[in-house]
């Protein structure tokens, strides 16, 4: 099956870019990291498995993303990507999802899966950067940091994957409204964790305490001890495949 494309009004003058593959349910939802799009090698891979197998796939981009309109540095924050994966969820999709999250998506997913228990039948999750505003991003602010945050708001960080990109004093304060850890976390559904030990963004025990503050009886935490943040080698894609198969 194709893939079709469209974009999702959101209401205030956004509108979020989506591609979807038709197929059998539940629907397998890829949430993106922060600062990625839904057009990266893990979310490919995804599509063009749902087509080969005959599953029912969506992919989006969050307001500021990819192909999604609004201003990052002016709106993004973990409330309003929360809220665009679940008017994703609520107006694009019926029936029953497995969520797929990478990184800040990871986040996002378990926060969807909280607020829509009744929809989601499974998460998968590759390095899991819950509440990474809080515990992983702000501790790592050196003083000239500090300094922009505190004159303008705004500071530019330096990234190992392209362009700085800005970090505002509004997405560190309202990150902590969203924080989820230690747990408990009151989800039941399976989940599957893939984690690189080699990850220098989201170390592999801040994954690992994720895995353990779950309430589902049904978690596999799966350390790859050489991968990296991105686990978008062959072989790590054959691991994420294999686990939203087995879901």
């Amino acid at each position: 099956m194709d893939e079709t494309s469209g974009r999702l009004d959101r209401g205030d003058g956004e509108a979020l870019a989506w591609r979807r593959v038709t197929g059998a349910e539940p629907t397998v939802v890829w949430l993106g990291g922060f600062r990625s799009d839904m057009s990266g090698t893990k979310a490919q891979a995804l599509a063009d498995w749902a087509r080969d197998a005959g599953r029912a796939f969506l992919r989006f981009d969050y307001l500021g993303h990819g192909l999604s309109s609004g201003d990052f540095a002016a709106k993004g924050t973990i409330t309003r990507w929360r809220a665009d994966a679940l008017a994703v969820l609520d107006e694009l999709i019926e029936g029953p999802v497995v969520l797929v999250g990478s990184s800040m998506g990871g986040w996002i997913a378990c926060l969807v899966s909280m607020a829509r228990p009744e929809r989601v039948a499974g998460l998968v999750l590759v390095a899991p950067a819950a509440d990474f505003t809080e515990t992983l991003m702000a501790p790592a602010i050196p003083p000239q940091g500090h300094a922009a945050l505190a004159a303008d708001g705004v500071w530019l960080r330096p990234s190992a994957y392209g362009d700085p990109y800005p970090i505002t004093r509004a997405l560190l304060d309202d990150g902590a409204r969203w924080s989820i850890l230690p747990g408990p976390v009151p989800i039941e559904v399976p989940v599957c964790i893939l984690q690189g030990g080699a990850d220098p963004d989201v170390p592999w025990r801040h994954a690992l305490e994720l895995a353990q503050a779950l309430n589902s009886g049904d978690v596999v935490f799966t350390l790859i001890r050489d991968g990296d943040h991105r686990l978008s080698r062959p072989r790590d894609i054959e691991r994420l495949l294999a686990a939203v198969a087995d879901l």
